[in-house]
């Protein structure tokens, strides 16, 4: 049994925020339940993702943009690799972003959306539940923010118009194929501030404690799964922790059906400058805090490390 963070968003912040950063600094995970996200959206958007991931393999490819780094449309199987790792994910995505008008100063940084064609109500399901998870986020970022002592819109300036990617994730049935040793996602950490993970009641998430040994993410239907990312972490000197964490591949029956998930990666704004808070700077730690740096420039950093730019 474990005591990662499981709360509601229902509840005041005041009364999880301690519960949540408690957790966040353990585990660098938590569970949240009754986070606004409709069941029905949920529901719709599972079904529209199953669609598009069930069109012949010829299709989907001419929504791969070269050149794009994944940033948007479709990344086949056997491309992504985590950093380090010797062998690919076995696993293929599709990348919504954020639209943002002709003209935006942030426009250079976020490539227009593409939508595929033979999926009807691809684009406005995909547009709502991207527009809840910001939403379901910036909540949990209130509670981080009232957990470190900062007024609770403190995070709310850094993640306008962010860079954040939607990833709509189909992890086929296991096939006798698979390069040894590949798994549905090798060990990693996620680059971003936070990542808010719906579909994780499937078993096969497992995060690395500092024990390190693996431990397998609870988490019931409807549930989101929320995990620090590379960006706070950096923000708060490692007070709170980008875990490192996988997906392993499933026994028996359940490795021959799919698994479907739809992370939510959100990001602070691509100007940014990420340097650590004051209050999580300490003498006594034993490294030196990391050095400023703008959220693009650590996610171009980061991308080049996993074989997406």
């Amino acid at each position: 049994m474990t005591d990662i963070a499981s709360v509601s968003l229902a509840q005041p912040l005041e009364t999880i925020a301690d519960e949540l950063g408690r957790s966040f600094a353990e585990y660098g995970f938590a569970v949240v339940r009754d986070h606004g996200i409709p069941q029905e959206l949920i529901d719709e958007a599972e079904a529209v993702s199953k669609a598009f991931f069930a069109l012949p393999d010829s299709v989907k490819r001419a929504y791969k943009i070269e050149g794009g780094g994944g940033a948007r449309g479709y990344t086949p199987f056997g491309t992504e690799k985590a950093k380090d790792a010797a062998v690919f994910d076995l696993k293929e995505f599709w990348h919504v972003g954020r639209d943002l008008p002709a003209g935006h100063p942030l426009a250079e940084f976020m490539a227009p959306n593409i939508w595929p064609a033979e999926v009807e109500g691809f684009r406005e399901t995909m547009s709502a539940l991207f527009s809840a998870f910001e939403t379901a986020g910036g909540r949990v970022l209130e509670a981080i923010a009232l957990h470190l002592g900062r007024p609770r819109d403190f995070f709310a300036a850094s993640v306008e118009d962010g860079n954040s990617v939607m990833r709509l994730l189909h992890y086929p049935p296991l096939g006798p194929d698979a390069p040894e040793g590949a798994i549905r996602a090798a060990a990693h950490g996620d680059i971003n501030t936070i990542t808010l993970l719906l579909g994780a009641e499937e078993a096969g998430l497992e995060l690395l404690t500092k024990q390190g040994e693996w431990l397998p993410i609870p988490a019931t239907k409807g549930a989101l799964v929320i995990n620090v990312g590379d960006m706070l972490e950096r923000q708060t000197n490692g007070r709170l922790r980008s875990t490192t964490h996988r997906v392993v591949n499933p026994r028996g029956e359940a490795a021959r059906r799919s698994r479907y998930s739809m992370p939510f990666f959100l990001h602070f704004r691509p100007d940014f400058l990420i340097e650590p808070l004051p209050e999580c700077v300490s003498a006594d730690d034993a490294a030196p805090p990391p050095e400023p740096i703008s959220a693009h420039d650590f996610l171009m950093q980061r991308l080049r490390e996993i074989n997406l730019a």
